[in-house]
């Protein structure tokens, strides 16, 4: 049932993106490239979206997107503080006019009490100058679950952006 509302979600979002022109891109952490490739499950896609960036180690989160080394010392890797800077590290790494970042934790382990298995962060960034974080936390679901979920949730925010561009 999740991959079909998955499916359903980016053909949406495609449907949109091309209606309006616009261009997307992903940096994916605890996804590993599952929002993209949900993306580019739908034909034509290729006309709207451009790059995804998966960045699961914090190293890969400095180099491609430029997330500031301090903030994982200062907010941790699953924070919105990293969530946004990855969003504005895909804009300016690429040609989208918008971007969907996530970041969390999927399970089963590496989670704490401040900060539990399911807890996602996602950053939108928008070339308009729009930007906006959620969190979530998905509770009582697997690692599939939490991803799955994750990736649902992130069409969802590119579709409410999509309506605001």
């Amino acid at each position: 049932m999740a991959a079909h509302s998955n499916l359903k979600q980016a053909d949406l979002v495609v449907r949109a993106a091309i209606r309006k022109n616009i261009v997307l891109a992903s940096a994916e952490s605890c996804t590993a490239g599952l929002i993209i490739a949900a993306l580019t499950d739908i034909p034509g896609s290729s006309a709207v979206v451009d790059r995804g960036f998966v960045t699961y180690t914090n190293q890969a989160k400095i180099d491609m997107l430029g997330v500031p080394a301090d903030h994982f010392h200062k907010f941790g890797a699953v924070s919105e503080a990293v969530a946004m800077a990855m969003a504005k590290g895909a804009l300016l790494r690429s040609n989208a006019d918008i971007s969907i970042a996530v970041t969390g934790i999927a399970g089963p382990g590496g989670g704490s009490i401040q900060k539990p298995v399911g807890l996602v962060h996602f950053g939108v960034g928008c070339k308009n100058g729009t930007t906006f974080h959620q969190k979530i936390i998905f509770r009582n679901m697997d690692r599939a679950g939490v991803r799955s979920a994750t990736v649902l949730h992130a069409l969802e925010l590119i579709l409410e952006a999509l309506d605001n561009f």
